[in-house]
């Protein structure tokens, strides 16, 4: 089954809600947050956090038969931001990855090289200005929709002017 698959997705909520009500009832964590594979527990004492971690490693492996990525489940201050869902998440806010502005940079300089449409890249715009519409990105969106409104001023100057030229 694909990852990212509704079906996959579903599956992996079912399948985790051992694991929900582990954290919430049995370890009793406040602040736990998951979407499908992804989870967060928030907690102002490291050692708790510590503690926690030690008690759902063996919970997932013996349980579930699955076990948490070694490089991606680590303890750090919420002021530095977590990575989780798509955004960075800090206290107050919330970021659009890097990744994924440098990924619609990308697609607009397809643009500007006539590697792909207007109307291709508006295509993929609207689904990815639906997607950081969610963070604190009021700014940026302006800024990515003003760029890509001067690429397409230019392209319409070169085909003017190459008919002009004929």
């Amino acid at each position: 089954m694909p990852l990212g698959n509704l079906t996959s997705q579903f599956f992996a909520n079912v399948y985790l809600n051992k694991l929900d009500y582990y954290v919430k009832h049995i370890l009793k964590a406040k602040y736990y947050i998951r979407y499908v594979d992804d989870f967060v527990i928030l907690h102002e004492s490291d050692r708790q956090l510590e503690i926690w971690k030690e008690q759902i490693d063996p919970f997932l492996r013996e349980r579930l038969k699955i076990e948490l990525h070694p490089q991606k489940s680590r303890i750090i201050p919420l002021s530095r931001g977590t990575d989780f869902v798509g955004f960075r998440n800090f206290y107050r806010f919330r970021l659009v990855r890097k990744r994924n502005i440098r990924k619609m940079q990308k697609r607009i300089n397809e643009l500007k090289k006539c590697e792909i449409s207007y109307w291709k890249l508006m295509e993929s715009c609207q689904g990815w200005q639906a997607y950081v519409k969610w963070s604190n990105s009021f700014n940026l969106r302006k800024k990515i929709l003003k760029e890509i409104q001067k690429v397409k001023k230019e392209r319409l100057k070169q085909v003017s002017i190459s008919r002009y030229l004929l």
